[in-house]
């Protein structure tokens, strides 16, 4: 079915299928194709391709930032669980996992950080970490 898409799709895949694949990726596409297919291919061709894929970065400090944001906007749990399970898969510790949700305190609350230590406990779980 995907292989009809453009090249940027293509890549975009291949690097959704790395971060979150198994997951987060299927759960994406099957969530949302039936409802809005455009989306689904903005975020494999925009988001993954256009973003994640940029030079500059490195994929491991792209996660760290989305886990910071997804914290701070305090109502992203499916993404920052998704997050990162994806730092996870690229060789991030517990540990440091935990300081980038912590450095978070003062700009998100505590609030925000405590649910976001909560939601990545549940992760850290299923990684038997």
């Amino acid at each position: 079915m995907e292989n009809h898409k453009s090249e940027t799709y293509q890549k975009g895949l291949a690097l959704l299928n790395q971060l979150h694949g198994g997951q987060a990726g299927e759960q994406l596409v099957n969530n949302l194709r039936d409802v809005c297919p455009d989306f689904v291919d903005m975020t494999i061709e925009w988001a993954m391709q256009g973003i994640m894929a940029r030079p500059g970065l490195d994929l491991l400090t792209r996660e760290y930032l989305l886990i910071a944001s997804c914290t701070t906007l305090g109502h992203t749990v499916p993404q920052l669980k998704a997050h990162i399970d994806a730092a996870l898969k690229l060789g991030a510790t517990k540990q440091q996992i935990v300081e980038v949700i912590l450095q978070m305190t003062f700009y998100a609350g505590g609030a925000a950080v405590s649910n976001a230590l909560a939601h990545a406990k549940e992760v850290f779980q299923s990684h038997n970490l």
